[in-house]
């Protein structure tokens, strides 16, 4: 196995003070979320079983030492439910920089010469714009997601079609209480909802937790009746991720 790393990554000069906003005032707090997918490619699994072993380690030590205090670092297998990818990382930090850096120390590994990264979206955590009516009492402001409480977690991204936002935000409204309506059913059911517009290529990226596959399912099934899905254009590819501890992860991936 690797040496202990003495940084999730390089030294890299302060940042600079945020701007003021022209508005003035602090601009809104939010996180910034990352979901990785990444693919071992076939040249690694013909690699002896000692060295896939070590290739591995020095991923595994990058995610055991990464600097828990700036970033939440989540590890997911997606071995047997998606063909396209291995594994996933997702990553929710206050500074941008943060993910770019653990991105850029993941580069610099031995394994990066192995490893593929056939998706990846990027999206922040803002207020919802749809008053939940059915809870009155529920938290809106959705700036902050604490998530890995599940086993599972079911992520992709979100488009709606243009006509959506030509419906008033009276239509809107009406349309989501019917959604919201459907949610409450599952409560079984974690969804964290973050926002690409401008960011990336979607406008939405969701991640469903919960600790019953069957539940996700069902919600999925019956969402697709209501009014809603008229104004979908794109929700895939979706991924089926289980929530894996590195050495596990390791174990799943390596010829050992």
């Amino acid at each position: 196995m690797s040496q202990m790393p003495t940084s999730s990554h390089a030294p890299r000069p302060a940042a600079a003070p945020m701007p003021e906003r022209p508005s003035g005032g602090p601009p809104p707090r939010r996180q910034y979320i990352s979901f990785a997918f990444y693919k071992l490619l076939p040249d690694f699994r013909r690699l002896p079983a000692t060295q896939q072993a070590e290739l591995l380690g020095g991923l595994a030590s990058l995610i055991e030492f990464h600097d828990r205090q700036k970033m939440i670092l989540l590890t997911y297998s997606t071995v047997g439910t998606r063909p396209d990818t291995d594994f996933m990382f997702w990553k929710i930090s206050w500074d941008l920089d943060e993910i770019q850096a653990h991105s850029a120390a993941i580069n610099r590994l031995p394994l990066a010469g192995y490893l593929a990264t056939p998706y990846s979206y990027l999206a922040q955590t803002k207020r919802s714009t749809y008053l939940d009516k059915l809870d009155p009492s529920h938290d809106e402001s959705r700036t902050t997601i604490r998530p890995g409480k599940h086993k599972y977690v079911f992520v992709y991204p979100f488009v709606k079609t243009r006509e959506w936002y030509l419906l008033s935000k009276h239509a809107r409204q009406g349309i989501m209480d019917e959604h919201i309506e459907v949610g409450t059913k599952y409560q079984s059911v974690r969804l964290n909802t973050t926002y690409s517009f401008g960011l990336d290529d979607q406008e939405f990226v969701v991640a469903f937790e919960t600790e019953y596959p069957a539940d996700f399912l069902d919600l999925v099934q019956e969402l697709r009746e209501t009014e809603g899905s008229r104004f979908t254009l794109r929700d895939t590819p979706i991924f089926t991720c289980v929530q894996t501890p590195p050495q596990l992860l390791i174990r799943q991936l390596a010829g050992i």
